[in-house]
């Protein structure tokens, strides 16, 4: 078993100040193996709304409910939202006898109920699948392949992580999707997955998709939203600066685990990844995500004018802008594209991260960094701080 001690540190820290602690993020991600770390699954305390037998349990949820102690878990919450209501009566009393961690598949917009029964009442936690920090530099090659769900991971051959990866597809699209109301047949959307997955990397353009999908661009911009509400893909919004010059306004769009994204691509090998075309723009997605968990910054952009400058994550971080790009190259070079960032974005600091293994300046305020270095470090080497 992969430890997740900071995951499990934080997520123990949030149940300690907060009545209630939603744990959100996709299915198969390790949320429930985590939550059995507070909560055995054989306690009257956990609740898997995936079981008869906890369903049966919560008939009557107050009567259930309001004589536990301690950390009460519910599984799955989003298969009913009725019991948020019920859970703003019981977070309400005093003294307070039990706190609650409710799992989700969904993101608060998509399980909105929690958002208006629970306001001021509840801390989210957000979790993906293992990061290379849970599994050790060591399983890069096999992480960025297989991506970070945990099965997938820990196949025993990229074969089995393919057939895995192929099957959570399939149920995720014909039995997740219609759990959450939506109608739309699962063939659709798996097209209209794999043309996103087409688009990784890239400024979105809803036009083409829904060409070529025959449906309108209202329609393609709810299929959007329903796979970011369900953790699969991320929209990073473009910032936009008071500059005399034309700058990109839609967002990029990103498979989020690089294993599903080679899935869609139809890449099953290390080989075929390091041939493929878009290998790069498969590196560049995996590394935002790892420094996104790595460094929880306050917000989060992409950079772009017309003319061609561009930044590829643009971090807001403790009242500092921190810029980062992201080469695999052997020797990265400063660009006139990097020149135009760092001035025009007022930027405190320019990171330009590459998979070597040797740190070095560029100039004043760019630094390229190996990215081993900054998994192994804490954010302070993105603020600038010493180690």
């Amino acid at each position: 078993m992969i430890s997740r001690h900071a995951t499990h540190d934080a997520l123990a820290a949030a149940l300690e100040r907060s009545r209630v602690v939603a744990l959100l993020g996709p299915r198969q991600c390790g949320k429930t193996t985590l939550a059995r770390t507070f909560v055995s699954p054989d306690s009257l305390n956990y609740f898997d709304l995936e079981d008869p037998l906890s369903l049966a349990r919560l008939d009557e949820p107050m009567t259930t409910l309001r004589d536990l102690r301690g950390i009460v878990v519910i599984d799955e919450v989003q298969r009913r939202p009725e019991l948020f209501p019920v859970l703003r009566v019981l977070a309400d009393r005093t003294p307070l006898p039990a706190r609650f961690l409710i799992l989700g598949s969904a993101s608060p917009d998509l399980l909105r109920q929690s958002s208006e029964s629970l306001a001021g009442r509840i801390e989210t936690n957000t979790i993906g699948g293992f990061t290379i920090r849970d599994v050790g530099m060591t399983a890069h090659d096999v992480h960025w392949l297989r991506g970070g769900f945990p099965l997938a991971f820990l196949a025993d051959s990229d074969a089995d992580s393919v057939v895995w990866r192929k099957n959570f597809i399939q149920t995720f699209l014909e039995r997740d999707i219609p759990s959450f109301g939506i109608r739309t047949p699962a063939a659709t959307l798996l097209r209209f997955w794999t043309m996103l997955a087409h688009y990784h990397g890239q400024v979105w353009n809803a036009a083409e998709p829904a060409r070529s999908l025959g449906i309108g661009e209202t329609s393609i911009r709810r299929y959007l939203d329903l796979l970011e509400g369900v953790f699969m893909i991320r929209q990073l919004q473009p910032w936009h600066e008071n500059l005399k010059k034309r700058q990109v306004k839609s967002p990029k769009i990103y498979i989020r685990d690089s294993g599903l994204l080679h899935q869609l691509l139809g890449i099953r090998t290390m080989p075929e990844l390091l041939s493929h075309p878009k290998c790069g723009a498969s590196w560049e997605g995996y590394i935002i995500e790892e420094i996104i968990t790595r460094v929880q910054p306050d917000e989060i952009y992409f950079w772009a004018t017309h003319a061609g400058a561009e930044l590829d994550l643009l971090m807001f971080k403790d009242g500092r802008r921190i810029g980062v790009e992201i080469k695999r190259a052997d020797a990265p070079r400063l660009t006139p594209s990097m020149r135009t960032a760092l001035e025009d974005l007022r930027l405190d600091r320019l990171l330009v991260l590459y998979p070597g293994g040797r740190r070095y300046p560029l100039s004043e305020g760019v630094e390229v960094v190996p990215f081993a270095e900054l998994c192994a470090g804490n954010h302070s080497l993105v603020l600038g701080e010493s180690l």
